[in-house]
């Protein structure tokens, strides 16, 4: 899990290629799970939704002028 305070650093272009990463990885975790296999992690994909969750709300907060709304 990658922490919040790390991803502040970051630049609007890196980002956006962790955001592609990881949607590439949620996609392959979903095709195993169609196909019957069974993860070593199944928590894995919970915790990659999460942290693109917490990568476009730190965007959008950047946008709004870094303060979160209420």
């Amino acid at each position: 899990m990658v922490k919040t305070k790390e991803l502040r650093q970051l630049s609007d272009d890196e980002l956006n290629t962790r955001i592609k990463e990881m949607d590439k990885e949620i996609m392959k975790l979903r095709s195993q799970v169609a196909t019957g296999t069974t993860l070593k992690k199944p928590l894995q994909i919970r915790t990659l939704k999460r942290t693109i969750a917490r990568i476009l709300t730190l965007k959008k907060e950047k946008i709004n002028g870094g303060t979160p709304k209420v």
